[in-house]
């Protein structure tokens, strides 16, 4: 048997049940009282939302112009030159739809600068280094942003990324708090439609814009609808072998997601001794 549990450093709100609509307007002024709370407590001016143009981050940014109002809500654009400009198209879309102050913070010159493959004449695209900088370097972006206007970073990470490790640490997994940190990917899905996110938007395969072609479910080697459905599981509490027969999926596949669960556990706030 296998009982898992996410610890983070950084808050996030507790997970609610959404079966109908009742329940998630429950779970919608729950999480608005959350970020209110933090925003508070912190005695910030608002808020700073890297804006992707992905489901994630429309969802994180239309909660939080709900629990603070749009002027209180600034959003980040930081395309680059590989990046797919339906990205940009729709982190605009969602900015105007919203009414948020938005700035748009073009990468690549900061790529060219740190000498990052496919940006510079005698360097080739590494995936792992080249990948994860770009998401350090927003993340800086957003924290500049944050300081200089007295705003918290609102992270975008979901339930079922923080699970299998599916950031990058001190890049997108860097924020001061996760207002969808225990929301499966299915469940922003259903939130996201339900507070009529665009289509376009909610229909976008997933991706976190790394590289070009990149997508969320061909590097997890799952779909987020199958995987979320084994995650919740395994939070229960249940064996392996019952997840497998249950969902009629290879054992070797629930195991997979256990060792990759396990080893990714640093990534979610700085491990010490007790």
């Amino acid at each position: 048997m296998y009982k898992i549990i996410i610890t983070l450093t950084i808050q996030y709100p507790k997970g609610e049940k959404m079966d109908n609509n009742m329940d998630k307007e429950k779970l919608i002024n729950k999480l608005i009282d959350f970020i209110m709370n933090m925003v508070r407590e912190a005695n910030a001016n608002g808020v700073v939302v890297g804006l992707s143009g992905g489901i994630d981050s429309s969802l994180v940014a239309t909660l939080c112009s709900k629990a603070l109002g749009r002027e209180r809500v600034l959003g980040i654009i930081m395309p680059e030159k590989n990046s797919n400009p339906l990205d940009k198209e729709h982190a605009l879309l969602i900015a105007k739809k919203l009414n948020i102050k938005y700035i748009i913070s073009d990468i690549t010159e900061i790529l060219k600068a740190f000498g990052a493959g496919g940006y510079v004449p005698t360097r080739e695209f590494d995936r792992m280094s080249d990948g994860n900088l770009k998401a350090r370097i927003r993340m800086c972006i957003l924290y500049y942003f944050a300081n200089k206007n007295n705003l918290l970073v609102a992270g975008t990470s979901n339930k079922s990324e923080l699970y299998m490790g599916y950031g990058t640490k001190y890049g997108d997994l860097g924020s001061d708090f996760l207002v969808i940190g225990n929301l499966f990917k299915s469940e922003v899905r259903d939130l996201a439609r339900y507070l009529e996110i665009p289509e376009e938007i909610i229909n976008k395969p997933p991706s976190a814009g790394l590289w070009e072609g990149q997508m969320d479910e061909e590097e997890l080697g799952i779909s987020y609808q199958l995987l979320d459905k084994i995650l919740k599981r395994i939070e229960k509490g249940e064996s392996k072998e019952k997840i497998s027969k249950d969902l009629s999926v290879p054992i070797s596949k629930v195991e997979g997601i256990l060792k990759r669960i396990e080893s990714n556990k640093h990534k979610l706030g700085p491990i010490f001794p007790k």
